[in-house]
């Protein structure tokens, strides 16, 4: 019974009740009848009993124990019928849950079912139609209309509109244009384009999608904590009203009909069904939310850590400056620096390779590639050892002061050859983001980054943000999220590069902006922003807060109107049958409100 599944457990149960159905009442053998219920309450009592210790075990409460009891009572006062129908209600109930947790995401699935298998890769002898699998980076595709974007890519020939619906919650068709990247799992619009591949299928968007679904889908265990703050003390209550009643009436059986309708179903339903639903929500909104208990974390946050470079900032950076030692050309420092950092998801990296392209500067290739995370690169290009990266890790010894902006320095064979500045710039949504989040509690507010002091204070004036924290390495972002007080949690980070996969692991919370950022942040991180928006770290936080409101309003729901149910049964006026059709309404009752937080608006 244990191995069988949630949906087949139902089926058997069914079956048993049509089998003692027939025995009972079409060939009038209520014994057998009685004796099949009775096994087969008994195999389910075990099985929860069992479950209820491991749970016991891990140092939990679980909320079986009223389950357990119930279908124990009434089969020892041999209502064995209405426990037919508490086997029922908690089979379905499971079954349902299950349901729900496939619904979650309906929306990503939809996209997920119609994957493209095939891409149009060109060749020099014409189109050849191959693997999706098989694309390598760097290769040309054309999307046809009306097609879906195979794997992630910029735009080189043709423009379009493209439906991003499926992936950022954009309702709005986006324009393309020769540069515009574009993401596997969008949908073409009336044109045909030509991309060059930047991403193999597994590491694009689309599969890392499907990854996060999966996820998403493989954690409904996890909601169960918030009912088991309630289990407890609603479960001595419940036992406390039922023995009294007996005591009372010295009937054994008003014990079994008070605890019939003190089944916890409402505890055991309602706060899954309420956080699929919530999760469900997100994913409209372009929020993929990997687990139920993140929710719960989010929804009571009071920290919020910030990275600058592509966070607070849009990450769209242009070269600013290109300021050359002496002797040294622009060129020549544009195309070392832009060989050296060829292969880097940096966002300066972007830039810069973005630049010298227009530029038409040649890029050389690179041997014995290697980087210190958060400080630079080094790499062996045309026989010299070249460095990019900051001042003090590429030449520390050098007399020559650091800019004031945001900026790159290079050295080749230990001898400083120049800097390469950049401009960026706050995105519009970031100040309006950080005051909503001041709304929702989430008052400290701090950014951690490895730039420059002056340039992380004066991002951080602008939108709001007081707590600065600069020049960090990756470990000392760990060690300022570890340094935050207890009474300052949940905490979450918002990061998007490989840099911040650390921190991102290290935060109560993780939060991923996807749409630009590494594959190493997103798999860390259990939120995970797939739309390049900031604003959405709110409306996530403010979704978590009406997810887990609704959950708690469909729990206490269920409560009260079981509490007011076992008072009324304790006077023996609702037989232990009618009692177990009575905790159908209440299941009812609670599951609906739950199903409230994935029908909410979106604010």
């Amino acid at each position: 019974m244990q191995r069988l599944s949630n949906k087949q457990k139902l089926g058997l149960i069914l079956v048993i009740a049509l089998i003692a159905l027939v025995l009972q009442f079409g060939f009038h053998y209520p014994l057998l009848a009685q004796i099949i219920v009775t096994i087969a309450g008994a195999l389910v009592a075990l099985t929860m009993f069992i479950g209820m210790i491991k749970t016991l075990r891990s140092g939990k409460y679980g909320v079986d124990l009223l389950a357990i009891l119930a279908v124990v009572a009434t089969l020892s006062v041999s209502e064995y019928w209405a426990a037919m129908v508490i086997l029922v209600m908690l089979t379905g109930g499971d079954a349902l849950e299950d349901y729900a947790a496939k619904k979650a995401n309906t929306e990503l699935k939809a996209l997920l079912d119609n994957s493209p298998r095939r891409a149009h890769v060109v060749s020099p002898t014409g189109t050849t139609d191959v693997a999706v699998d098989d694309v390598k980076v760097g290769q040309h595709v054309v999307v046809k209309p009306g097609e879906l974007v195979p794997v992630d890519g910029v735009v080189i020939t043709g423009h379009s509109d493209f439906d991003e619906s499926s992936l950022t919650g954009e309702a709005r068709p986006v324009a393309k244009t020769v540069g515009s990247p574009v993401m596997s799992g969008a949908l073409n619009g009336d044109e045909a384009v030509t991309i060059k591949v930047t991403k193999l299928a597994k590491d694009s968007q689309y599969q890392q999608l499907v990854k996060l679904v999966k996820e998403a889908e493989s954690t409904p265990a996890h909601f169960v904590r918030l009912a088991d703050r309630y289990a407890v003390p609603f479960t001595i209550a419940a036992v406390a009203i039922s023995l009294v009643a007996w005591g009372i009436s010295q009937d054994p059986r008003r014990f079994a009909e008070v605890l019939v309708v003190a089944s916890p179903c409402p505890l055991i339903l309602a706060a899954p069904v309420a956080m699929v639903s919530g999760m469900s929500r997100a994913s409209r909104n372009g929020i993929v939310v990997k687990t139920g208990s993140v929710l719960e974390k989010l929804a009571g946050a009071k920290t919020g850590a910030f990275d600058k470079t592509g966070t607070i900032t849009n990450g769209h950076l242009t070269v600013a400056r290109v300021l050359p030692a002496a002797e040294v050309t622009t060129e020549r420092l544009l195309h070392l620096a832009a060989s050296a950092e060829q292969d880097s998801s940096h966002i300066l990296a972007r830039s810069l390779i973005k630049y010298t392209s227009a530029k038409q500067i040649s890029l050389a290739p690179v041997a014995n590639l290697s980087e210190v995370t958060g400080r630079g690169i080094t790499a062996t290009i045309e026989d010299h050892q070249v460095k990019v990266g900051k001042l003090s890790f590429v030449a520390p010894q050098s007399a020559q002061a650091a800019l004031t902006t945001t900026a790159i320095y290079v050295s080749v064979d230990g001898q400083y050859y120049g800097a390469i500045s950049f401009t960026d710039h706050v995105r519009p949504e970031a100040t309006a983001t950080v005051a909503r989040l001041k709304l929702l509690g989430v008052t400290n507010l701090m950014m951690l980054t490895g730039d420059q002091r002056a340039i992380a204070q004066q991002v951080a004036k602008k939108v709001g943000i007081t707590a600065v924290k600069a020049d960090l390495l990756p470990e000392d972002k760990i060690a300022a999220l570890k340094a935050v007080p207890d009474d300052r949690h949940p905490l979450f980070m918002v990061g998007d590069g490989v840099n911040d996969a650390p921190s991102l692991a290290t935060a109560d919370v993780g939060i991923a902006m996807g749409a630009n950022g590494s594959t190493a942040a997103s798999e860390t991180a259990d939120v995970v922003i797939l739309k390049d928006d900031l604003a959405k770290v709110a409306k996530a936080v403010a979704i978590s807060k009406d997810t887990l409101r609704i959950a708690k309003q469909a729990v206490l729901i269920g409560i009260a109107i079981c509490t007011a149910l076992m008072l009324i049964a304790s006077l023996g006026v609702i037989p232990a049958f009618i009692g177990a059709m009575l905790q159908e309404v209440i299941d009812t009752v609670s599951i609906l409100w739950a199903l409230k937080a994935r029908k909410m608006h979106n604010n």
